[in-house]
């Protein structure tokens, strides 16, 4: 068997900087970025524990003893809203025999976590807080072992405007210079409620793919698919309703579905914007989120809200999709975001979670919810085409007739070092702004030979 081979049964990448930054090249990715299951074992290692990963919004967690449990990576975590009201951040692991303490999903633990096992319990700060028979471990050296310590903090946790980051690592780059100017996107997120705030309303659409995460993270500003993979569904029903008598009221279904199948002027007209650390969104000029119909009485609460000039400004933002390296994507104009959860090199977990304008008519968040139906959920139409592609290319990629990924389009060498850019839409400058990001933080804290 090859060193090369996708099983990685001879380590060629751990502890290999060199051969990491080797696998992106100015216009190619080798397809081991994609397949291999060594290299998805050194990013939950390295990239997930060196950048700044979201975690899940405030308002999922809105009491003293709320919890949500999920993962930062293939770390299992939960966050908790502690006695005090801040949002703590703790590995879902037992410092006795391992168990995951908190169940999955969400629920309110009260004043402390019980572990289901042998009952030790925990603040909601994680620190242990008793363990039945405390006798048994006088004279054993207890409070100097780790099991003394409690549930693990997380390394650093940031909430910025309700939405909670996560850095695995206790060391590394700060919030603010991990997301520098992209935290726009969530700016005018929020701002787009009357009363500046947002709650997760909906619930949460959960979708498996059978491909690998950064497919999905990449097809998020890829501009140059939509009118060729969607043409059978979203085209279908821009045909069908065209067919439809003079004068039929346009539905909010045809509203959102229309703008997929655009031409390549429209999406080059559009512009792609990219930031530093991997971050960028697409919609500068324009976006399919531009022209949708006005919720009666949504303008004059932001006026009364905002004074006509900001509110104006604020409306006025229409970016399509941002993307937050490594893996979740936000749609600031229709309130939604996207969790792509790895699971395997070929194993993606998608969650689309939706968000209410608080203050704002309830017609706002009818339509995100039935876009989100329509467009990401299991039983959804254009999600599918999408779907098919990644799956795919997931097989394809093991073909031995080809090494490299093109991201290619319209490069030019000035590119590199450039930041807070705008760029023609169907530039694929993000991908590789993406993979230049990959390959700094994966090998951020690995050192020739060692693993960190």
């Amino acid at each position: 068997m090859s060193p090369h081979s996708h099983s990685s049964q001879y380590s060629h990448y751990r502890g290999a900087p060199d051969r990491i930054a080797a696998l992106v090249r100015d216009t190619e990715i080798h397809k081991h970025c994609y397949i291999d299951d060594e290299v998805f074992a050194l990013e939950m290692e390295h990239l997930f524990a060196n950048t700044w990963v979201y975690v899940g919004h405030a308002s999922q967690i809105p009491n003293a003893g709320d919890f949500y449990s999920t993962t930062l990576g293939d770390q299992p975590v939960v966050m908790v809203r502690h006695s005090d009201a801040s949002v703590r951040v703790l590995h879902n692991r037992c410092a006795h025999k391992g168990v995951q303490v908190a169940p999955e999903g969400s629920g309110n633990t009260g004043k402390f976590f019980r572990c289901p096992y042998h009952a030790w319990t925990y603040n909601t700060d994680g620190s242990l807080l008793n363990t039945p028979l405390r006798q048994g471990y006088a004279n054993t050296g207890f409070e100097q072992c780790e099991a003394s310590r409690g549930m693990a903090v997380v390394g650093a946790t940031h909430v910025y405007r309700d939405f909670i980051f996560c850095r695995l690592k206790p060391q590394g780059i700060g919030f603010d210079e991990f997301f520098g100017e992209s935290l726009s996107t969530l700016d005018n997120m929020v701002d787009r409620s009357p009363q500046g705030r947002l709650e997760v309303a909906g619930g949460v659409m959960r979708y498996m793919h059978r491909c690998n995460w950064k497919m999905l993270v990449d097809n998020q500003t890829d501009t140059c698919h939509p009118m060729v993979a969607h043409q059978s569904s979203a085209g279908t029903a821009l045909r069908v309703w065209q067919e439809a008598p003079a004068g039929t009221p346009k539905p909010m279904a045809v509203e959102l579905f229309a703008p997929f199948v655009n031409p390549y002027e429209f999406f080059e007209k559009m512009g792609i914007r990219v930031w530093s650390n991997g971050h960028g969104h697409t919609g500068v000029a324009d976006s399919i989120h531009a022209a949708y119909s006005p919720a009666p009485g949504y303008g004059e609460a932001m006026v009364a809200a905002y004074g006509e000039e900001r509110a104006k400004q604020i409306l006025g933002e229409v970016r399509h999709n941002t993307i937050y390296f490594p893996n979740i994507m936000v749609k600031g104009p229709i309130q939604m975001l996207r969790r792509f959860l790895p699971i395997a090199a070929d194993r993606t977990l998608v969650e689309s979670w939706t968000f209410r304008l608080v203050g704002a008519p309830d017609l706002l968040l009818e339509r995100t919810l039935m876009y989100n139906r329509l467009v990401n959920a299991p039983t959804s139409v254009v999600g599918h085409d999408d779907l098919e592609v990644y799956e795919r290319a997931q097989r394809a990629l093991h073909s031995r007739g080809r090494d490299w990924v093109n991201v290619g389009r319209l490069y030019d060498a000035a590119e590199h070092g450039q930041v807070n850019v705008a760029t023609n839409g169907t530039n694929e400058w993000q991908m590789r702004n993406q993979m230049r990001a990959w390959v700094h933080f994966m090998t951020a804290s690995m050192q020739q030979g060692v693993a960190a």
